[in-house]
């Protein structure tokens, strides 16, 4: 049973051991991220020098569904951005956010910035 979206943000926080982390961990076995933010997570992870396909294999074994992106995800994502441009948020946001509406899931995030979204989304923020 899915219990909640991941966002990158979400995800990174617990690699890194940052702030939040303790809040992801227990989400993992039950939790699902759109393709897109799975894309965003493995650049992430290259950029930071480690091994995507080990890391994002690990997520896999612990849980985490991935979800394809779509055309349904893509016009909400496109319909978000007006709400969202004060926060600045990406596509990759506005794909998590998307896809937890098509759910009806919460969106677990990192990103403060959701905190002004006036969306009406369940929104979790680890931090």
């Amino acid at each position: 049973m899915t219990v909640s979206v991941l966002d990158t943000s979400a995800v990174l926080a617990w690699l890194h051991d940052e702030p939040g982390n303790d809040v992801v961990e227990p989400l993992l076995p039950q939790a699902i991220m759109s393709t897109v933010n799975w894309s965003e997570t493995a650049q992430k992870i290259a950029q930071h020098g480690a091994d995507p396909d080990r890391t994002l294999g690990r997520l896999q074994a612990l849980g985490v569904h991935v979800e394809p992106f779509t055309t349904v995800d893509a016009l909400a994502a496109a319909a978000l951005w007006p709400t969202t441009r004060v926060g600045a948020l990406s596509l990759g946001d506005r794909a998590c956010l998307a896809l937890a509406r098509r759910l009806n899931l919460p969106a677990v995030t990192a990103d403060r910035a959701w905190r002004k979204l006036d969306v009406e989304l369940r929104i979790q923020l680890i931090r």
